[in-house]
């Protein structure tokens, strides 16, 4: 398995609706039925509601013939994000520079405040910083001024070698050094994508080849992980209990069982072996985060 193709990039304003995770329309996706104790506690839904999701696919055909955002127009949540995923798109990064750009994007602004600082360079300072972390030699910081300027400034033209181009490429570098301390310098970034690919290997082997290659689980799967990266809730979660979130968005989304398990007992579930420390409720919670975040994008692009 190709793992590199498989993570297949975010929702950006550049990304076509035909690269999205397609979803079958009419597919209903099985209720988990919970132990009565479990619902009085938690009151979680029973039945995931995917088709926010087939309408985003629709919706985001119809917005691809639209203009490109204006983000310096908008302060609505979830905007930077969807810049940094742009940007990362122009720049060719790897998908998982990208992740972590966005990564280090949600921590630094876990400890300060957003008014406090102008987010669209803290932005570009975390692609530039990410290129570091992940060792990817495509990201230059030339580039990185250049595709972060005029993606703000929609219909200009590359800075060239004046004052403000050296002006943006100080700023860049003096925000990385502030991120960086802000961070206490712990750049150890570790990533959901490695768990992913052990997880659905497994599953591979687990379901069989036929149901596997039957729906494309994985791509889905991947599209979901680089997906919640717009979120800064994905803070709140291990890398390993937000694979399996992923993982099983993707099944519930194709209507994947697994054998030999059992959804209505906690201790049967498919992910056990796997992750021990997960819980239902978990992953309810990052289903639902997931979810928010097609939401919030199709917000964005309807302002």
């Amino acid at each position: 398995m190709h793992f590199v193709a498989l993570i297949i990039g975010s929702l950006s304003p550049t990304v076509g609706a035909n690269e999205l995770p397609r979803l079958h329309f009419g597919i209903t996706v099985r209720a988990t039925v919970l132990q009565s104790s479990i619902c009085t506690a938690n009151k979680m839904k029973n039945v995931l509601d995917v088709m926010s999701l087939q309408q985003h696919v629709e919706s985001s055909k119809a917005q691809a013939q639209l203009k490109p955002l204006d983000y310096r127009k908008t302060n609505m949540p979830g905007i930077v994000p969807l810049y940094i995923f742009e940007c990362a798109t122009k720049l060719k990064m790897k998908p998982l520079t990208a992740a972590c750009a966005a990564i280090v994007y949600h921590r630094f602004f876990k400890e300060v405040k957003p008014t406090d600082y102008d987010e669209f360079l803290i932005a570009a300072s975390s692609l530039y910083l990410a290129g570091k972390i992940k060792d990817d030699d495509s990201v230059k910081i030339r580039d990185v001024i250049n595709v972060a300027y005029c993606t703000l400034n929609r219909g200009n033209a590359p800075l060239d070698l004046n004052d403000e181009y050296w002006s943006m490429r100080d700023a860049i570098v003096q925000a990385e050094l502030l991120i960086t301390r802000t961070l206490g310098f712990d750049l150890n970034i570790d990533l959901a994508h490695k768990y992913l690919l052990y997880y659905m290997k497994t599953l591979q082997d687990w379901v069989g080849a036929e149901v596997w290659n039957s729906v494309p689980i994985a791509k889905a799967a991947a599209s979901y992980l680089q997906d919640f990266h717009h979120s800064a809730n994905i803070l709140k979660y291990k890398p390993t209990h937000v694979a399996i979130g992923c993982l099983s968005l993707a099944m519930q989304t194709y209507g994947i069982q697994v054998p030999l398990t059992d959804e209505a007992e906690e201790g049967s579930m498919w992910y056990k072996p796997l992750v021990k420390d997960f819980t239902r409720e978990q992953q309810w919670e990052i289903i639902e985060n997931v979810i928010e975040v097609y939401k919030n994008e199709a917000l964005l692009k309807a302002a």
